[in-house]
């Protein structure tokens, strides 16, 4: 719960200070460089596209994908990959449940960051439990979060384990993996759906280039 207070700081007044969790008498300063200018200087405007799917969905390659196309065109992205996450910022985390929503909950900020910015900003995490993705997506303006939901059969995941992640499961050497023995909860309104079909299935430019052409009819290519 936010408690504020209306003070008069630097010789301001009117200006707000609050308490937001744990942090009390704290006060935003607005930037005189605003969203608008530095989505101008960009020529292409701030969002967050989160790829969500099981492990081995293709999540990070389809990432990289969309990623360096936008390069080439010219636009400036960010990825922010589950595993390079817990490499520092979400080092201390787990893999328990407490542990995964904070992870998400941390990773959903830092990409809201990344789209005020006017970033591009791709998030590849599997990101299991709707409340999460849906607490992530209730952080920006309307239409600035684009889930992608990377829709492979947990038979085809397993398959391809390019991790080598299943085996250890199904041989009883860890607990609570995503697919096994805990839940993914697919998204049933996500705004883009890749879908796996067989010995058909698209290659990850051919998914990259559906992202792409969504962001461009909405006009996130351009300031």
């Amino acid at each position: 719960m936010e408690d504020s207070q209306t003070m008069s700081v630097n010789g301001l007044p009117g200006s707000r200070l609050t308490t937001v969790g744990k942090s009390t008498d704290i006060m935003w300063h607005v930037c005189s460089v605003g969203k608008v200018e530095r989505q101008n200087l960009l020529k292409q405007k701030g969002c967050v596209v989160w790829i969500t799917g099981l492990s081995g969905s293709g999540k990070s390659t389809v990432a990289a994908a969309v990623s360096h196309t936008l390069y080439e065109r010219g636009k400036l992205t960010y990825i922010l990959d589950g595993d390079n996450v817990r490499h520092g910022l979400n080092s201390d985390l787990s893999f328990k449940a407490e542990d995964r929503a904070e992870n998400i909950r941390r990773v959903g900020e830092v990409a809201k960051l990344f789209a005020d910015a006017g970033v591009i900003c791709i998030t590849s995490l599997i990101s299991p439990y709707k409340r999460d993705r849906d607490a992530c997506r209730a952080l920006l303006p309307d239409g600035e979060f684009i889930e992608v939901f990377m829709d492979v059969p947990l038979e085809v995941c397993e398959a391809r384990d390019p991790k080598g992640l299943y085996k250890l499961p199904r041989a009883g050497k860890i607990k609570g993996f995503t697919g096994i023995d805990a839940p993914y909860e697919p998204p049933s309104e996500s705004e883009i759906v890749l879908k796996y079909n067989g010995e058909i299935c698209a290659s990850p430019d051919e998914m990259a280039a559906e992202v792409i052409s969504y962001l461009d009819e909405r006009g996130y290519l351009h300031a």
